[in-house]
């Protein structure tokens, strides 16, 4: 019997889907040519389908802990925890795009939602006559499919026919002709989109030279038959085809040499170097302005999202120049950029197997891990510096040993320009990264590199928001790349490090947690209250669960002044006891005021 499109159908469309790119990956990456030759479109897709399945698995688990309520989800939250998912975990142009499709078909599925139908599912209730009698969610479906496609074009600064955008199209018009069930919907999109895959050719000719369809589609196929198979209970007959004309569906380097918008420059095949990407949290209207000013700036401009956060993505040659509009925007954080002439060598050591040493018994993070390195080991190093704000003495100590010149922010007297400025002249380079480690110091920072620029020395400010942010920046600093690169694998290191802190409640405040009483014990994630508890400990353990649900390889725990060791020592066994496979380093901080700063990587 056909199932109907509800919360149970969208858990089983992430697992399938994610199975489904799992298998297709690598075949997707083969053929990955358009808009730039970089090998990662399904991985990419694989990663962003990820994120969104954690979402929906998250909404089921709060569920079925949280007493009083349905042992499930409804509809409308499990779309919206999928869309969410996949808009913080986008990754690529086609990652970012899929988000934004998802996004379209939450909001017309979750405001369709209506009251349980007969056999549990959520349909909508308007007849396609409008007599009121159900349709068990296929116009929903249908209007849903034309939403996600109208969105998407919305999202993409200069759509292109025969990509992905030509898919979802094709789908959503396929979807609009069929009659049925969801089911029928379902696989009406699917084969509607699989008849324009194989017609991307004919429409680009980058992909006519390499004799591939469009990557990027050719996951979204992928992805409409997982969605077929979940709400029908069985899969498509066929699958998309990756090559034409016999041509080899590997080796993508047969490319016209442009990108999305035809601009080249000195990236891979004449395309700008660099891809950037961002979540940001900004207003509508900032983000209009955003628009405009990355698209000045580079190509295969992608912003979606809405209700106050955006997933930026964009390829430009100035990386610092695409971030530092997000900071006038809003608040960029996770920021990922991404050399392209170098991106297939880090996936070539990604895919290599990597060790997780635990803290030896100084609390340091060994130098296998990638540490930061010695005095003696930056000796001959002076060409370029790190200059590191940071609130405690046992982290100033840190930092200064792997060789970065230290401001330490005191309680309350927030370092001004002209302090940091100073620190940029005392470092005695002419090149020069600065670290800032907190989100309130980002226009300082900004400020102190200006004044240091007008001076001769080159200066990247790096958007850390927390120190365990620098502290993983600081760990992959190499000055032995030229500085472009250094910057970029820096802010990367950063921007894949979410940050947590602990502290105290100075008065009664209402939060995003609800109602807290001066004496709770705050735990806030990436700047946010996210829990309030009574005790440090406690609250700690349930900020490391919720931020370790999302995935993690290393806990970083860095302990404020008078902090007992016992503390780090019941964390690290919560960790290694809750959450296999993922290693915990222990520092000591001694920040005043902040007794705790967790970061995950």
């Amino acid at each position: 019997m056909p199932h109907t499109l509800d919360a149970d159908a969208v858990r089983s469309w992430c697992a399938l889907a994610l199975d489904a790119l799992g298998r297709a990956r690598e075949e997707i990456d083969a053929i990955n040519v358009y808009p730039v030759a970089d090998a990662d479109t399904g991985t990419n897709l694989y990663l962003t389908v990820e994120s969104a399945a954690q979402a929906v698995a998250a909404a089921f688990d709060g569920h079925a802990a949280a007493p009083g309520t349905a042992l499930r989800p409804s509809l409308s939250e499990a779309v919206r925890a999928m869309a969410h998912g996949a808009l913080i975990g986008a990754r690529g142009n086609s990652g970012t795009i899929l988000a934004q499709l998802l996004r379209g078909m939450a909001d017309v599925l979750a405001e369709g939602e209506g009251a349980p139908d007969g056999d549990g599912g959520y349909g909508d209730h308007q007849g396609d006559e409008g007599d009121g009698e159900r349709d068990g969610g296929a116009d929903g479906l249908r209007r849903a499919l034309r939403r996600a496609a109208e969105l998407a074009y919305r999202g993409v600064a200069h759509p292109v026919e025969g990509t992905v955008l030509t898919v979802a199209r094709a789908a959503a018009d396929a979807a609009e002709r069929a009659e049925g069930d969801p089911a029928a919907v379902a696989r009406a999109a699917y084969e509607g989109a699989r008849a324009a895959l194989e017609a991307t050719p004919a429409q680009l000719g980058a992909l006519a030279r390499a004799g591939v369809v469009d990557a990027g589609g050719y996951g979204l196929v992928v992805f409409l038959g997982a969605l077929a198979q979940a709400v029908s209970g069985r899969a498509p007959a066929a699958g998309p085809v990756a090559a034409r004309g016999g041509c080899p569906a590997a080796g993508p380097a047969q490319t016209d040499g442009t990108s999305a918008d035809g601009a080249s420059g000195d990236g891979p095949d004449g395309g700008p170097a660099f891809e950037v990407i961002y979540l940001l949290e900004a207003e509508e209207t900032a983000v209009v302005r955003l628009r405009e000013r990355l698209d000045a700036l580079g190509d295969s401009l992608v912003v979606v999202g809405g209700d106050g956060l955006w997933n930026v993505h964009v390829h430009v040659d100035d990386a610092g120049a695409a971030v530092e509009a997000g900071i006038e925007a809003g608040r960029p954080y996770r920021v990922r950029i991404t050399h392209f002439g170098t991106a297939a060598a880090r996936r070539a050591h990604a895919d290599q197997p990597h060790p997780h040493p635990r803290a030896d018994d100084t609390g340091r993070r060994p130098d296998a891990r990638g540490a930061p390195e010695s005095p003696a080991g930056r000796a001959d190093r002076a060409p370029r510096a790190v200059v590191a704000v940071v609130p405690g003495e046992g982290l100033a100590a840190l930092c200064a040993e792997a060789g970065a010149t230290v401001v330490t922010a005191r309680p309350g007297e927030p370092p001004a320009a002209g302090e940091l400025a100073q620190a940029v002249r005392r470092a005695r380079a002419p090149e020069v990264v600065l670290l800032p480690n907190d989100a309130d110091l980002r226009h300082t920072a900004a400020a102190a590199a200006a004044q240091a620029r007008a001076e001769g020395v080159r200066v990247a400010v790096i958007p850390t928001r927390s120190p365990v942010q620098g502290l993983a920046a600081l760990a992959v600093h190499e000055p032995g790349r030229s500085f472009d690169e250094d910057v970029v694998a820096m802010t990367s290191a950063a921007g894949a490090t979410r940050y947590a802190e602990l502290a105290v409640a100075e008065r009664q405040a209402w939060t995003m947690a609800g109602v807290c009483q001066a004496g709770d014990m705050l735990g806030l994630i990436d700047g946010d209250v996210a829990v309030i508890g009574d005790g440090l400990a406690g609250t700690a353990q349930t900020v490391l669960d919720r931020m370790l649900a999302a995935g993690g390889e290393l806990v970083t725990l860095v302990l404020g002044a008078d902090v007992p060791g016992d503390v780090a020592e019941l964390l690290e066994r919560h960790v290694r006891e809750g959450h296999f496979a993922v290693d915990t380093v222990v520092y000591r901080g001694g920040q005043p005021g902040v007794p705790l700063i967790i970061g995950i990587e």
